[in-house]
């Protein structure tokens, strides 16, 4: 029999890196003399890669930035973030015990994030994470990315997984529709950097810490998905 899987975001749910995206994000529009982003701004500002994330954050202060910049930005962004890894980020509290609980149960996890593989990968790493997961996906690992569902389909598939075994846990707007997309039901958790409530994203079911994701979570939402 194919055994669960437990699916991860990574930004704002499986880590908190506000820290070192600010950081680096600052880092990278300093080039263009452009004031510093905050924690607040966080929120409008992640979820579809670095690429998106430098963009949003030159229009929010008005800036028009030339396709021809980016290039020069994004590697900024790339070289800084990366130099730092993995700087202040960290698990999310009960994380890893959740994730143990949930493979004492035989249940594989993977990783699907909008964040770039070459970022992701090492970050994970440098945690000391990377046993945890049999697959780990970013936004550039295939030709498209979430809510696109052949990009949790895709690491669904790279895990040695099933749509009918997977369940996805994310933060924010991307994750919940990709499950919804997909098929797959979907767990949200309430501490990350989603900018609306995330009750309003109408996932399957909303943790509020890790302590709450545990096998029988898993396993009822398989049975309601198969009900339906």
């Amino acid at each position: 029999m194919i055994p669960t899987l437990v699916v991860f975001d990574l930004d704002g749910t499986l880590l908190d890196t506000h820290v070192d995206l600010v950081d680096s994000l600052n880092h990278t529009i300093k080039a263009l003399e452009l004031p510093p982003v905050t924690y607040d701004d966080l929120t409008h500002l992640v979820g579809h890669g670095a690429k998106v994330m430098i963009e949003r954050a030159c229009a929010l202060s008005g800036y028009k930035l030339e396709a021809d910049q980016l290039p020069m930005l994004l590697d900024r962004f790339i070289k800084h973030y990366k130099g730092n890894m993995p700087g202040e980020t960290r698990p999310y509290p009960g994380l890893i015990n959740a994730m143990d609980r949930l493979r004492a149960h035989g249940m594989e996890l993977a990783v699907c994030t909008n964040k770039m593989e070459g970022l992701a990968v090492p970050l994970i790493s440098g945690l000391k994470l990377s046993g945890y997961f049999k697959a780990i996906t970013g936004g550039d690992t295939f030709e498209v990315r979430k809510p696109d569902a052949r990009h949790l389909l895709g690491t669904v598939e790279k895990a040695g997984g099933s749509a009918e075994r997977c369940v996805m846990i994310g933060d924010s707007v991307n994750d919940i529709l990709v499950a919804k997309n997909a098929g797959v039901p979907s767990i949200a958790v309430s501490f990350g950097y989603s900018d609306v409530p995330v009750t309003n994203l109408e996932p399957s079911v909303i943790i509020d810490h890790f302590d709450e994701l545990r096998p029988e979570l898993v396993e009822e939402l398989l049975a309601r998905e198969k009900a339906m």
